[in-house]
């Protein structure tokens, strides 16, 4: 009896589950994707500026809605990084080559997590002599173009890919979980941050933005080192 309730248990996943190999760690590919969602949008570029700017001037949801307009445009970029990369994916999976790429991977995050840390936004500032507010469609949409004419966000979802060896391409559900699960951690910066300026918005100044952008850069330099040391060594492996 107890076999027979095992064979029409193990026949119902067949059936409900053809494709899907089991177990799958869902949460595995959803903290990936969380994480990369916010190491792209985290650094205060030319977006990071105009979000802030809105934020403080227009209001909060103005400063959200900037966001949600870069998290779209870092979206597409996202898709196109991992498309481009599915077709390398024979290169990728060999154990010496992806030994080298996550080690370029980390040192592509390094130094933009040096760059992060030296940059300037505040000589990137735009002041609009319009008054008005706009709609929230207008500031999805220039944000979105501010965001997509910088087409460099491709390098480093390239290094961010390879090291956690985000591609998958044989199973496009898994990929596409990751993806929505990069929209959520991009989101979920941009939701922070305006909450946290609209708070602090008496104590905020533009001088502010360089302090965030050092300590995010602080953080990928020492995060992308940790990644580099434990690569070499064989401390750890992210699969």
């Amino acid at each position: 009896m107890h076999y027979a309730l095992q064979t029409v248990n193990c026949e119902l996943k067949t059936m409900l589950l053809p494709n899907i190999p089991l177990p799958f760690n869902f949460l595995d590919i959803i903290v990936k994707g969380l994480i990369v969602g916010i190491l792209c949008s985290a650094p205060m570029g030319p977006v990071g500026v105009l979000c802030v700017q809105r934020t403080l001037n227009k209001g909060r949801w103005y400063g959200f809605v900037t966001g949600i307009g870069a998290t779209a445009s870092d979206f597409l970029y996202a898709v196109i990084t991992g498309f481009g990369m599915s077709f390398v994916m024979d290169f990728i999976d060999n154990p010496q080559y992806k030994f080298y790429l996550q080690i370029f991977g980390s040192v592509l995050l390094f130094c933009f997590g040096y760059y992060c840390f030296r940059s300037d936004p505040r000589k990137k500032v735009h002041t609009s002599k319009k008054k008005q507010k706009g709609t929230l469609l207008h500031n999805f949409v220039t944000a979105f173009i501010v965001t997509f004419s910088n087409p460099l966000i491709i390098f480093l979802f390239m290094a961010t890919f390879a090291q956690f060896a985000f591609i998958v391409p044989e199973y496009p559900w898994k990929m596409s979980l990751g993806y929505l699960s990069i929209v959520g951690g991009a989101l979920l910066w941009w939701y922070g941050l305006t909450w946290l300026i609209d708070k602090v918005r008496m104590y905020f100044s533009m001088n502010s933005i360089v302090l965030i952008n050092r300590i995010i850069g602080t953080i990928v330099m020492v995060f992308s080192f940790a990644i580099f040391i434990g690569t070499v060594f064989n401390l750890f492996s992210i699969y």
